[in-house]
């Protein structure tokens, strides 16, 4: 591709002796630099591109782009472009170097602190229901017509909802030939903040809620909503939730056409009439203009009313049937992590169930909707740990909410990479009611094993923090964990331990 036309696209002034100048790649890795590469020079927040072109020229690259005011190498024969912000360059020239892919796609952004990826994962259930096809971009994955896409990161282990404008517009590339029409993507505040999606115009975007959260990255509660508030600038239509306090911001932002949403208060569609959720579900009816929807979805929760009646609004403001959003949503089958039952053989006479929840917000309206459902006089055990090296204001007000919720609480470990995993559950612990029947394992493995060996009839036992997630981060180790096997293991010794003790006293 002529640099003239990368230049063009991010606007970047283009040096007339190189506009010709044939690009082979684009990269922000001085270690994948050769001749023909054009080297993006990114300030990250360990390590400063800047001072790798060294690097870079070495291997023969002749294109670099670095920041404006920023002090760098400078070689002779080097092509050097300046930008305001690189990291906002480098999303425009990856979004040009795949050909524009989201110009031929209808793209549907989800923000908000909790409800990201089961907007996304319902409203793809009532589109495909329509005979749409659908590609998925979330904290879960990345998938293009029900096929898994692979998606590199940068840290391997991270865990990123939005991922960099190199394998972002890769993958949006992949779902263009795919035939793709339209992508559910969640969209974070890093990536909003970082500049990901700037080449990006949403057709809608959705706001579900805002809660203290990555406030160790943007500081204040309203540095953080005025980062999400730009998907709203830059979508032809909003859908705003009411019923966060947050709300009011992200409507002044909407440039476009604006819809809101409330289970409480007067807005353009309501929720309303709404049954008790049970373990079975949630009930009420969408109401609009005067019209009303009644909605069924088999995903227990208040807060899934919010969920399922933000992707029906898209879905019914495309177009879609309302029998059609009916009927996907009462067949909807749930997202992995996401209050999901483990099935456990035999007649269990408890229940465990895992979910993402890792802030307090989420694990206070988890805890509130669960509460409700409890029967038979059984327990809520929750289960949960906080991570390492990420805010640590959140630690003493999760231990303080499951104290004040749960029957029961186990304070474990959670990811604690290089923190040590003790001084995190002490500060845990130094939220939670003194009263509160408790027990420490650190181990989380262990702690999931006592849950299910101690469990009582009736007892619904939660498994918080860690959802989707199949692995354990401990220092710089990416450790294969899967809670749903150990739940299931942990049951079956339990079985086998009920066998024999029934063997031994029959004997006897």
């Amino acid at each position: 591709m002529k640099l003239k036309e990368l230049c063009r696209a991010a606007g970047i002034e283009c040096p007339t002796e190189a506009a010709d100048e044939s690009i082979d790649q684009i990269v922000t890795d001085s270690k994948k630099t050769a001749n023909g590469t054009l080297f993006v020079c990114i300030r990250g927040l360990h390590t400063d591109g800047h001072t790798y072109i060294t690097d870079a020229v070495k291997n023969g690259c002749r294109c670099v782009l670095v920041e404006e005011g920023v002090s760098f190498a400078c070689f002779p024969n080097v092509c050097y472009l300046i930008a305001k912000s690189t990291r906002h360059a480098a999303a425009r020239l990856y979004h040009a170097w795949y050909g524009f892919p989201t110009e031929h796609l209808r793209m549907i952004g989800v923000t908000g602190t909790n409800g990201k990826t089961s907007v996304t994962y319902l409203l793809r259930a009532i589109l495909e229901a329509a005979g749409f096809r659908c590609g998925l971009i979330g904290t879960v994955g990345c998938e293009s017509l029900g096929k898994r896409l692979d998606v590199a990161s940068p840290n391997r282990l991270a865990n990123m909802t939005t991922p960099e404008p190199e394998e972002l517009y890769r993958t949006l590339a992949s779902m263009k030939e795919d035939g793709v029409e339209y992508v559910l993507m969640e969209v974070s505040s890093h990536a909003l903040a970082m500049g990901r999606v700037d080449p990006i115009q949403f057709d809608v975007g959705i706001f579900t809620n805002l809660s203290p959260e990555h406030l160790d990255f943007h500081q204040t509660m309203e540095e953080y909503a005025a980062v999400k508030a730009q998907l709203f600038e830059r979508s032809v239509l909003s859908v705003v939730n009411l019923d966060s306090p947050y709300a009011e911001v992200m409507q002044a932002a909407a440039a476009g056409r604006l819809l809101t949403c409330s289970q409480k208060w007067a807005a353009d569609y309501v929720a309303c009439s709404r049954e008790p959720p049970t373990m079975k579900g949630i009930s009420y009816d969408l109401r609009v203009q005067g019209q009303r929807l009644r909605i069924d979805c088999p995903i227990p929760c208040s807060f899934s009313v919010t969920n399922s009646m933000q992707a029906a609004i898209v879905a019914l403001e495309f177009g879609v049937l309302p029998t059609t959003v009916q009927k996907a949503l009462g067949a909807f089958c749930g997202v992995r992590g996401r209050m999901e039952r483990v099935e456990l053989n035999g007649e269990a006479d408890f229940s465990v169930w895992i979910d993402y929840a890792h802030t307090p917000d989420a694990l206070e309206k988890l805890l509130q909707s669960i509460s409700q459902m409890r029967r038979n006089g059984g327990r809520l055990v929750v289960l949960f740990g906080c991570g390492g090296d990420r805010d640590t204001k959140k630690r003493p007000e999760m231990g303080r909410i499951a104290s004040l919720y749960a029957d029961f609480v186990v304070v474990t470990s959670d990811n604690c990479r290089r923190e040590d995993p003790q001084r995190i559950i002490e500060d845990i612990l130094s939220g939670m009611d003194p009263d509160t029947p408790r027990c420490v394992i650190s181990d989380r493995a262990e702690a999931i094993r006592f849950a299910v060996r101690t469990a009582r009839p009736s007892d619904v036992i939660l498994l918080a923090g860690k959802g989707h997630e199949d692995y354990e981060i401990k220092g710089d180790q990416r450790i294969p964990f899967c809670e749903k096997t150990l739940v299931q293991e942990a049951y079956a010794k339990r079985i086998e331990n009920l066998s024999d003790k029934k063997e031994k006293e029959s004997d006897s």
